[in-house]
């Protein structure tokens, strides 16, 4: 019952399929005779009139154009009667930045030169042309160039230094022992007047004892042996406070208490309890942090715009919002040889002691002057193009993109000063301008400089390497002045053994032959193969040129 069940559903389905079938090509048939008559012939291509367009070749088909326009008769400057445009020049897509009047072999690559057409998308050679569809994947930006103002201003950063002009010693005015530290750890705040450590000192005892008895003394003529006496105290090391304190108390003083004599803070502490200290031995050192110094790193191109005395105004990330002032207190005659900025201190008032050594600062430089803004061209500083040799600009003419050289002056706030190059109104690439400019390095587009002047069309190659060298060479083919040779490894240029095209100099013989075995001895050349300037047979003697 089950296999007679499966042969009758297998019978429908063929006969469905079946059915399917006959009825999908009766569809077909019927739309067939129905479609427009204009679809075979719009399949057959454009008229035999109408002009092709080159800027859809590629190279093969330009190598044609070009065989084509020898038999012609062509060169630049005719009109192709293919294309119905002018012919610009002719040129080696391998080498793009070379071009040639006449149309002919490539004196670089072993095939032919390729025209260009004026009117042509890329004819312009000074241009690049980017697919819609490219830019919009590279999102490209573009803007005009504005008319703006500068004010001279030039940010720099630093960190806070001690004022070393505020700086105070603390000395011994004679030999004792230190009895007791006031202070007694570096870092340590005092205020003036504070005591800061006690000292016995063994000498100004005799002295003041001698001083002493002096003023006890009655007579005529003694008050100069008193006078003798207040003179050694003071040679002695004692202050004019401590020499009141005698002739006050009527007492001997051996004991003395130093005192702060400047606000700050004490950087340095020298002195311990129970130690011996000689004259003039400093015991602590005290800085005043009422002003404070930074040593700046300004740009060496922008440290010529802001002399001595300038104003400045400083930002801390430790105190948000805070605005210390203060100027430019001297240019430091040194220049770091790796970041190219010159040090400069800049003297910051600090009177609630809120930046402290170490602390790094954001500061904003303006000229003593004041600084006057001036009109001038601006552009943002991302659309500079910095080769290292010379700063470029892609302009957009036309739909395509000019690489174009500027001059660029100060920078500031992500905006650079045209100095020369753009006009006002002018537009520009903002983003995505490097793989513009890497294009038009591939294809030999040349920065238009300011003088406006194109570079000329080649007609002969000029040597540009003094050196020559030797290989030995069998001759494959003599076409005119072009040699092409199978040459041996040449060691200094790190060339294999292959086969190329050689130019032959005005005054080398051309009697060469397929089949030649020859030495020869050549040169390099830019833009062009390379110039045999002497030859000579394997068994024979030098031919063309002077020994």
């Amino acid at each position: 019952m089950n296999k007679k069940t499966i042969v009758i559903a297998l019978l429908a389905a063929g006969v469905l399929g079946t059915g399917g079938w006959g009825v999908y090509q009766l569809g077909l048939r019927n739309g067939m005779a129905h479609a427009p008559m204009t679809a075979s012939s719009q399949a057959k291509g454009p008229p035999a009139d109408t002009p092709v367009d080159p800027s859809t070749w590629g190279i093969p088909d330009g190598e044609a154009a070009t065989r084509r326009h020898i038999e012609a008769g062509l060169k630049g400057g005719d009109v192709d009667p293919v294309t119905g445009r002018p012919i610009l020049h002719y040129h080696d897509p391998m080498v793009p930045g070379k071009k040639f009047e006449a149309p002919g072999k490539s004196p670089f690559m072993d095939m032919m030169l390729v025209p260009a057409y004026a009117g042509a998308a890329g004819s312009d050679a000074g241009t690049v042309s980017v697919s819609s569809r490219i830019q919009q994947n590279l999102g490209l930006r573009t803007g005009e160039v504005v008319s703006g103002q500068l004010v001279p201003e030039v940010s720099a950063v630093g960190t806070v230094a001690w004022n070393e002009r505020g700086q105070t010693v603390v000395q011994a005015r004679a030999t004792g022992f230190v009895e007791k530290l006031h202070v007694r750890a570096a870092l340590d705040s005092v205020v003036k007047g504070q005591p800061l450590l006690d000292m016995y000192v063994p000498d100004w005892a005799a002295v003041q004892e001698d001083y002493l008895t002096a003023k006890r003394l009655q007579g005529r003529g003694l008050e100069t042996l008193a006078d003798g006496a207040r003179q050694r105290m003071r040679q002695a090391g004692m202050s004019e406070a401590q020499i009141a304190l005698v002739e006050r108390t009527g007492q001997v003083q051996a004991r003395m208490t130093l005192v702060a004599p400047s606000a700050g803070v004490v950087t340095e502490l020298m002195a311990r309890e129970g130690s011996t200290v000689m004259t003039g031995m400093p015991l602590m050192r005290i800085n005043d942090l009422s002003t404070v110094w930074v040593q700046a790193e300004v740009p060496e191109s922008q440290a010529a715009q802001v002399a001595s005395g300038a104003q400045v105004t400083a930002q801390t990330p430790a105190w948000p919002g805070e605005v210390f002032r203060g100027q430019v207190q001297a240019w430091l005659p040194e220049v770091n040889p790796t970041t190219r900025t010159r040090k400069a201190r800049m003297a910051l008032s600090n009177p609630k002691a809120q930046l402290v050594p170490g602390m790094f600062v954001q500061m904003q430089l303006r000229p003593a002057s004041g600084g006057q803004a001036r009109s001038t061209l601006l552009v943002p500083s991302e659309a500079l193009v910095r080769t290292g040799k010379r700063t470029l600009v892609m302009a957009v003419e036309d739909g395509a993109f000019r690489p174009l050289e500027v001059q660029v002056g100060r920078e500031q706030n992500g905006q650079a000063e045209i100095l020369s190059g753009l006009s006002q109104g002018q537009k520009i690439v903002l983003s995505g301008q490097f793989l513009i400019d890497s294009e038009a390095s591939l294809k030999g587009v040349e920065a238009r400089l300011s003088s406006g002047k194109e570079p000329a069309l080649t007609s002969a190659a000029q040597p540009t390497d003094p050196k020559t060298y030797h290989t030995s060479a069998r001759v494959e083919a003599v076409t005119g002045e072009t040699v092409t040779l199978t040459h041996a490894e040449v060691p200094a240029l790190k060339w294999p053994g292959m086969t190329m095209d050689f130019k032959l100099a005005p005054e080398v013989s051309k009697q060469l032959a397929a089949g030649n075995e020859i030495e020869i001895e050549f040169r390099m050349q830019e833009g062009d193969a390379p110039q045999i300037i002497q030859w000579q047979a394997r068994t024979g003697m030098p031919k063309g040129g002077a020994r």
